[in-house]
């Protein structure tokens, strides 16, 4: 980092309180669409016509002309203060406005998502509505939707109802009740009565806009409610749980499966870092822990609809490499480019795609076989793990098997450098460890793999484990310590009080943790060492500690990490231990884990109070 860099980076630190704002924003979707919405009720970010594709609203990471490009606000003249929050138990977003003369209105936002004829309603379509709830407000609609990344405006027409943006391979249609002229004009007008923005696909509305926007927030809001309604919650933590699933449910894009890591590119881990990436993508091993903490909470209808996703792209493969992160529609290119955008907050570059699709990580197998396990032993499911799902997944054995001991760029996804990282082959063990129960389960010989898992498990012991450390390292022969050693007794590997465990666990906390918070690794790599905590290590560590009894302590952590969550109740990817400022691509679903998790281990139970 260059001298310059840091004293910018120094500047910010000053200017800004704890957590002032950097990830004041909260998250809208329906499994189709998501965007997200700043806490002066602007809409920042929204891509279409995939969470993967072009952001028409890209405000959130800078604007090349005017600031308010990018990006569909509602102000308020003479705008004083905010106010904002979820209707309870939904993922309809509502922010007040509030004026200096104490005038106020409000927007409820949401994509809308019922059942509709049999089926689930979940069109690429943002719905705005906005009221007076005070005084007389004047208020105004600044709607300046860019194409191809910022560069192209679109050509702008209107009828008595609409307004529509066109360019030449996509064309969005706002239909509404306000005055359309004032809408073209960017023009202040007083607000008498409720107003309804539908923002989406080039179609009419078959009714009232104000009749569709009541129905549709009705029916999202009763959907939502009653989806939250057959969560099975633990006792303590229920509204950061519900918020975490929610989040997480919206993270999924329901047509094919997939589940996003999060809904951004490029917002930096750290302050001037470059540490940006393209996470719009499904990498198999967020999912499965997004799928796993679902599970948790008796939603199996996420892990359905991601199995389909995962049999799919075992029949790509169809037994060769499997790379760690897909497009959402099973894209196997992701290639990394730049975007000409000034960045999050100014902190370029912005990047497109992610070099990642490149990379061997073992892991993958495992994460494949872990999140299929389940399928086979579940009698709720509509489709249970069949014996040809059984072969296939075989398969995936066989690759674990052969590269367990080869040199990967790791859960950290590092790009300059390979080694055997104990977290792949620990992962490798755990694929092989689960055929061999899921060929128990279905009256098969499990001698084969499990022959195989303690092959591997004993080579890891061998291996890993470092007499000078103290612990297991991060990789064979290694020195390092690394967070994802903690996920040896969450997948079995070890008894959680292993005496070789429990001093792994010690070690990490003596050097991976800051305060209440812990870094990934301490070693440098290919861009210095890192600068703020790993908010899944962190909460890797709490279920580490609760499972050891230490539950007081997991708890400290654990409420700590819930106060770093932003005014929604929601998590980006890192925090700064120092100012507990949040970083990194937003939200982020193994941070939303994190919460479920946490809740799940260290909660009282329910038979304890009534």
């Amino acid at each position: 980092m260059t001298t310059a860099k840091r004293r910018a980076q120094r500047t910010l630190a000053k200017d800004m309180d704890h957590r002032t704002n950097t990830m004041a924003l909260g998250i809208i979707g329906n499994c189709s669409i998501n965007a997200l919405v700043n806490d002066t009720g602007r809409i920042v970010w929204w891509c279409l016509p995939r969470p993967d594709g072009d952001p028409i609203f890209h405000n959130l990471l800078g604007s090349r002309n005017e600031p308010e490009d990018g990006a569909f606000s509602i102000e308020i003249e003479n705008f004083s203060h905010s106010e904002q929050h979820y209707i309870e138990n939904t993922a309809i977003l509502r922010t007040r406005l509030i004026a200096t003369d104490g005038s106020a209105l409000e927007i409820d936002d949401f994509a809308p998502r019922f059942l509709r004829r049999g089926r689930v309603f979940r069109p690429a379509q943002i719905v705005r509505r906005m009221r007076p709830v005070s005084g007389r407000p004047r208020a105004r609609i600044i709607l300046r939707p860019r194409f191809d990344w910022g560069a192209t405006r679109p050509q702008i027409t209107s009828g008595s109802n609409h307004v529509r943006f066109v360019s030449a391979d996509t064309a969005l249609r706002l239909t509404t009740d306000a005055p359309v002229t004032y809408i073209r004009d960017e023009t202040f007008f007083v607000l008498e009565r409720e107003i309804n923005l539908f923002l989406g696909p080039d179609e009419s509305l078959s009714d009232r806009p104000g009749n569709i926007g009541r129905e549709f927030q009705e029916e999202t809001e009763y959907y939502w409610k009653r989806w939250s309604l057959r969560l099975a919650l633990p006792l303590d933590y229920q509204e950061a749980v519900i918020r975490a699933a929610i989040t997480l449910k919206i993270c999924m894009f329901e047509e094919t499966g997939a589940i996003l890591a999060a809904v951004t590119t490029s917002i930096p881990e750290a302050p001037f870092s470059e540490r940006n990436w393209d996470y719009r993508f499904c990498w198999l091993r967020d999912a499965f822990f997004v799928v796993r903490a679902l599970n948790a909470l008796s939603d199996l209808e996420t892990m359905e609809n991601y199995l389909t996703y995962i049999r799919d792209i075992i029949g790509i493969t169809k037994g060769d490499h499997i790379q760690p992160v897909f497009g959402i529609g099973l894209e196997t290119e992701l290639t990394e480019s730049m975007a000409d955008l000034p960045g999050f907050m100014g902190m370029g570059p912005v990047r497109v795609g992610n070099q990642a699709h490149e990379h061997h990580q073992h892991d993958v197998y495992g994460n494949i076989v872990l999140a299929a396990a389940q399928s086979f032993f579940d009698k709720r499911l509509l489709r249970q793990g069949s014996m040809e799902d059984f072969r296939h997944l075989e398969v995936i054995g066989d690759r674990a098997y052969m590269l367990y001991d080869q040199p990967d760029a790791g859960i950290w996804e590092l790009r300059t450098r390979a080694r055997v990282h104990t977290s792949s082959s620990l992962m490798c063990w755990a694929a092989l460890d689960r055929l061999a129960k899921i060929a128990n389960q279905l009256g098969l010989s499990p001698k084969h793999w499990r022959s195989r898992a303690n092959e591997v498990h004993a080579r890891i012991c061998e291996e890993a484990w470092s007499e000078d450390v103290g612990a297991f390292v991060e990789s064979f022969g290694g020195e390092d310590l690394d967070a994802s050693l903690l996920l040896m007794a969450e997948v079995g590997f070890l008894d959680v009080h292993d005496p070789r465990f429990v001093a792994t666990v010690e070690r990490i906390g003596e050097k991976l943790r800051r305060g209440n918070h812990l870094y990934r690794y301490n070693a440098a790599d290919d861009f210095g060492r890192p600068e703020v905590a790993f908010n899944v290590c962190t909460f890797w560590f709490i279920d580490a500690l609760g499972r050891m009894e230490r539950r007081e302590e997991a708890r400290e952590i654990y409420e700590t990490m819930l106060s770093c969550r932003n005014h929604l109740g929601l998590l980006s990817e890192d925090v700064d231990p120092t100012s507990s400022m949040l970083w990194g691509n937003f939200p982020q679903t193994y941070s939303m884990v994190g919460i479920i998790n946490g809740a799940v281990r260290l909660s009282r139970r329910w038979d304890k109070v009534i």
